[in-house]
């Protein structure tokens, strides 16, 4: 039976990343991966840059288009704010090739990946058995990287406690004329369905079209229909070609955890996507590092890995994504508020968007503060 000193399940950014960085240190290292990469990911595939820049290696090679400007709707068109930046606000990449790069580097430093392995249960002790339908492998930890369905989460005893978001994704293609019309920039409609936006993410030669839903509270909606009322708005009447993609984004953290059991939660399995704009690579790599450093820091020893763990959670992820729930329940639970405030204060709103989307700032700890001051300016 082999055994390695971690065992990553998922091959996605949060696993992979965690591999490198674990590859960097010497610790032996595999990664569990059910599919044969490289694989279909549904994903919008915008990295924003305060994520790109932390990348220990360049990924140009993967990226479809960069853009260094925004366009944000609001009240169905009416009004339009676009925020502007040196640095490439947003990088498109597609998640097959994305991913397999950082597999790639970190098979170059000495990690192994096993492929076509579906985790199928685990038999927890000092030393892991993981029990793959293709054999059975043994690890001192192991960090489930393995999506917002997480099967790994499941196995292990954790219970549902993240908001999770419905969000609906179609890859199209578009007449030549619609393409160029909309691939000059990335669009984010904060209307386009209730409580949440549509975005038109423009590829290389395709568009990320989608809808989602991102509030505190599950919202059965038609999404679908609100994906063709969309189109509307985007002037799309003729669809080349097009696969839809149905998915759920965890929008908020556990409330039980994120280490128990020699198993580690990271990316969509721990919930640590941006609650305002449901963006979670930045945040699965962050993770994904934190707990590769917590386990190489900690000499393999799993109690003070998973303290240290904790710990760079509190400091690096978890403050801004409590102030980011606040925030997204805020502005997405109440529209004609928002919709006024945004008349006067929009271009605002949108800078401090784009700084955050490179990492030049972080949401106001004094949110509160802040948002009564501004309401006082737009009363008074």
């Amino acid at each position: 039976m082999q055994y390695f000193d971690v065992a990553i399940i998922g091959s996605g950014p949060a696993g992979a990343s965690a591999a490198y960085e674990l590859a960097n240190h010497g610790i032996s290292t595999v990664i569990i991966e059910k599919e044969t990469l490289p694989r279909y990911k549904t994903c919008g595939g915008g990295f924003v840059y305060r994520g790109r820049k932390e990348m220990p290696f360049d990924i140009t090679s993967v990226v479809e288009k960069e853009f260094f400007s925004v366009d944000v709707y609001f009240n169905k068109k009416k009004l339009k704010f676009s925020a502007e930046r040196e640095e490439p606000i947003i990088s498109m990449v597609m998640r097959d090739t994305f991913d397999h790069l950082i597999v790639q580097k970190a098979t170059e430093k000495g990690i192994k990946i096993l492929q076509n392995h579906k985790l199928l249960n685990i038999t927890f002790g000092d030393i892991l058995t993981l029990h793959t339908s293709e054999g059975d492998i043994q690890a001192k930890f192991v960090i489930a990287a393995d999506g917002a369905l997480s099967p790994t989460a499941k196995i292990t005893g954790w219970a549902e406690t993240r908001t999770m978001a419905p969000a609906l994704e179609y890859e199209i293609e578009v007449p030549e004329k619609d393409f160029e019309r909309l691939s000059s920039s990335v669009r984010l409609d904060m209307d386009a369905i209730p409580k949440g936006y549509g975005w038109c993410f423009p590829k290389k030669n395709h568009l990320s079209v989608g809808v989602g839903c991102f509030t505190q509270k599950e919202q059965k909606l038609n999404l679908k229909a609100y994906y063709q009322e969309y189109l509307k708005t985007l002037g799309i009447t003729t669809i080349l070609k097009e696969s839809a993609h149905g998915f759920v984004i965890p929008i908020s953290p556990r409330t039980d955890g994120f280490a128990q059991k020699n198993v580690f939660l990271v990316g969509d399995a721990a919930g640590f996507a941006d609650p305002v704009t449901a963006e979670g690579i930045s945040n699965s790599i962050f993770s994904g590092r934190l707990a590769a450093q917590s386990i190489v820091e900690s000499k393999l020893d799993v109690k003070t890995a998973e303290k240290l763990y904790l710990e760079k959670l509190e400091e690096k992820i978890l403050p801004e994504i409590r102030t980011g729930i606040i925030l997204a329940n805020l502005f997405y639970k109440n529209e004609f508020i928002v919709n006024m405030f945004v008349k006067k204060y929009g271009q605002i709103f949108i800078e401090a968007v784009a700084d955050f989307f490179i990492g030049k700032r972080s949401y106001p700890t004094d949110y509160k503060a802040s948002i009564k001051r501004k309401i006082k300016e737009f009363v008074f």
